[in-house]
């Protein structure tokens, strides 16, 4: 007999499997030699009150064989002699997985990523980390895999309604994920480990014949008559297919500047910029617990806050326990931090974006006050993405350059006052003491001012100078929108093309890019057939 069995147990319950069986037995009022094993379905942790709980879901196995998770590996076709070819623009999550869709189906996927693969861009982000020197193509942001690559690796979306989440798991878990992703409530790979992953399936795309090219930026469409003829590349190359997937991701600016100098339709997106916060580690694990000090048993400890100020959202954003602070620009002479966490989320710190809702009014008053030739652009689709690059500048130039940060101490910058010295923090470029009323625009300098006093309330002893607040939280999402169709999701004017992912503005994250990657897939799947 087989028996999904729900469990309420203590963290050191939970990582017990004696235990585990014991309670199977008892809630079954059976044997405990009668249990053969068990697996786990869902797992989730309620730390409300003093004493943590985990809510456990098993599958328990009672006097028959046990049998291991079975998971049906996904078949891949040998697509190297297929007649239809597909070009993937950007090897993020949402091309890496409408590439293995298209595969699948028997359609040959030509990726084309501006950045390097996995192994040669973790040089780069250690020249960038260490010696302020960036590579607008190879970055956090740009190269195989995408932003999420070296970004965490976090798998929670809402989501569910635009795809298939646990066909992404599965798929992952068979490149090489851990199993327990497949059953926590809140999954998360880890950055030191997703690379390996992102490697496999490349592999896989080059071993079913597809075709998988670096450094190949494209820099302009070739169309007629509204039909995507081709792509050209920064190296000279002319690429044709019969359809092509723009997965640039949220911070491929030089797209959108291509889309309105071609006069292609693309909107302004309203997106979220602010700040990241970092605490120790042990002071959100005391919070969070109710204890002085975590149990052993216990993950490091997470937050997610929101509060309404001036009726605009503030929010935390990207959180990550045991985590570290990264410099995330695209360009030199812009500043942009994110944060990640290996898989054992590890490190002594805890950061988290904190961050203001943006809309195009605002960004509107900003350039008003400060840019005295704002008429080139107030009423462009590109709005938005000024106003971040203006603030990311701003960033740069209050951190004195090299990509070193403007920061203050968390009361200070509430009380408007300049730190005068600041404590320790994981970004490696090293943070100077600034006053950010200097760096960020006045609403979103004092939503975030009013927003952190609020949640020191709603988190004892989160409210403290023991943190420190680094400008400027800035990639949340893409400020711009490639419109596409309803029903066909190829763009209004380009029957063949389809804007995709993060960078079209119809994703945030990685499950959610992968699963719109494969929604576009199984569009041009069923145009094919």
């Amino acid at each position: 007999m087989q028996k999904d069995i729900q469990l309420k147990l203590t963290p050191s319950e939970a990582v017990d499997d004696k235990v585990i069986n014991q309670y199977i037995a008892q809630s079954l009022g059976t044997k405990e030699t009668g249990v053969t094993g068990f697996y786990k379905l869902k797992q989730s942790m309620d730390a409300r009150g003093r004493q943590v709980w985990i809510n456990l879901t098993v599958k328990a196995f009672i006097d028959e064989p046990f049998h291991e998770r079975s998971i049906t590996p996904i078949p891949f076709k040998d697509v190297s002699e297929a007649k239809t070819k597909v070009i993937i623009i950007g090897a993020g999550p949402a091309g890496l997985f409408a590439a293995l869709k298209l595969i699948e189906a028997g359609i040959r996927p030509i990726v084309l990523e501006r950045g390097k693969d996995v192994r040669a861009r973790r040089r780069d982000l250690a020249i960038l980390n260490k010696e302020g020197r960036i590579n607008p193509e190879s970055n956090y942001c740009f190269g195989e895999g995408g932003a999420g690559t070296y970004s965490d690796g976090k798998l929670y979306t809402r989501s569910s309604k635009r795809g298939d989440i646990n066909r992404i798991l599965n798929l992952l878990f068979q490149f090489g994920a851990e199993e327990k992703i497949l059953y926590e409530a809140h999954p998360h790979i880890g950055t030191n480990k997703l690379p390996d992953i992102i490697t496999a399936i490349r592999q896989q795309i080059i071993e079913s014949g597809g075709i998988f090219l670096f450094e190949k930026k494209v820099v302009d469409l070739i169309i007629q008559n509204g039909i995507l003829k081709a792509v050209a590349t920064s190296d000279g190359d002319t690429l044709a297919a019969d359809a092509a997937i723009l997965a640039t991701g949220h911070s491929a600016r030089d797209i959108f500047q291509l889309f309105n100098e071609k006069q292609l339709l693309i909107e302004a997106k309203p997106f979220a910029l602010g700040v990241r916060i970092e605490h120790p580690q042990a002071l959100i694990d005391a919070i969070q617990y109710h204890c002085a000090v975590r149990d052993g048993y216990l993950p490091p400890a997470s937050y997610g806050l929101v509060e309404q100020v001036n009726e605009r959202g503030v929010f935390s954003f990207c959180m990550c326990p045991g985590g570290i602070i990264a410099p995330a620009a695209t360009n030199n002479g812009e500043l942009v931090v994110n944060g990640w966490s290996p898989s054992k989320r590890n490190n002594p710190y805890a950061n988290s974006g904190m961050v203001v809702q943006v809309k195009t009014v605002d960004a509107k008053k900003y350039f008003e006050k400060t840019n005295a030739d704002f008429s080139k652009f107030q009423n462009s689709p590109l709005l938005l993405m000024h106003f971040q690059q203006a603030i990311e500048q701003a960033a740069f130039i209050a951190g004195g350059g090299k990509f070193v940060a403007p920061a203050q101490r968390m009361i200070d910058f509430c009380e408007n006052k300049v730190s005068t010295d600041l404590p320790g923090c994981s970004y490696l470029p090293g943070i100077t003491s600034t006053g950010l009323n200097n760096v960020l625009p006045d609403f979103i300098f004092e939503s975030l001012q009013k927003g952190l006093v609020a949640f020191g309330k709603k988190m004892r002893g989160y409210y403290t100078n023991e943190a420190v607040v680094v400008a400027t939280e800035s990639r949340t999402s893409s400020p711009v929108r490639i419109p596409r169709d309803t029903d066909l999701l190829t763009h209004p004017e380009i029957q063949n093309l389809y804007p995709c992912g993060e960078g079209a503005g119809y994703a945030g994250g990685i499950v959610s890019a992968a699963m719109d990657g494969e929604r576009v897939a199984d569009m041009i799947i069923k145009k094919e057939r």
